[in-house]
């Protein structure tokens, strides 16, 4: 009788294991359909060689967020938001993520996850509007990796919105999008 008490836990980390591998798969045959060569480390498709990222966007409706060199797609990635993520950020703690064109100003390694790069998020008309309705427009909303020594959940962790409206990568794809990505790029967010 005791024994049956771990047979659903052992079922859903079983579930997930299965969805992880195989998604690789699939990922990987899309890929090579489409012309790119698989990085298997970072499981993300690569197309050839370009100058450099000049426009970021994300699309949280699809949860995804796409690198651009000169108007060329050459990253994407699957990304997960607040709780809330319909919807233009309002204020503080509605745990939404913004929408609009920003500008990535800033990477900061000294963060409470594994690595960020700060969107400068509340712009004058954010500020503007809260201020209208009497709340703090809020801010401090980053692009970040997982949560400092829990890098390891990722793959439970990238399946369902967790953060307070920040945009959230695995650890292996932020190190690729802080390689890529510069300081002063900009970012456009819609749903």
């Amino acid at each position: 009788m005791k024994a049956s008490k771990f047979k659903y836990p052992l079922i859903v980390l079983m579930v997930v294991f299965v969805y992880v591998f195989a998604s690789e798969f699939i990922n990987k045959d899309k890929c090579l359909d489409s012309g790119g060569s698989w990085n298997s480390a970072l499981q993300i498709c690569e197309t050839e060689s370009f100058s450099s990222v000049n426009l970021v966007k994300v699309d949280k409706s699809e949860a995804k967020m796409m690198l651009f060199s000169d108007g060329k797609l050459v990253r994407e990635y699957d990304v997960v938001f607040g709780a809330n993520p319909q919807g233009h950020k309002q204020q503080e703690g509605d745990e939404k993520t913004p929408e609009g064109t920003y500008s990535l100003d800033y990477k900061k390694e000294d963060s409470s996850f594994y690595r960020a790069m700060h969107i400068d998020y509340p712009n004058n008309i954010d500020t503007a509007n809260a201020n209208k309705r009497g709340v703090s427009a809020g801010g401090f909303i980053m692009i970040h990796g997982q949560r400092n020594y829990l890098g390891w959940l990722s793959a439970i962790m990238q399946n369902f919105n967790w953060t307070d409206g920040c945009i959230a990568l695995t650890n292996d794809e932020m190190d690729d999008f802080m390689e890529l990505v510069s300081v002063g790029t900009e970012i456009q967010i819609e749903w």
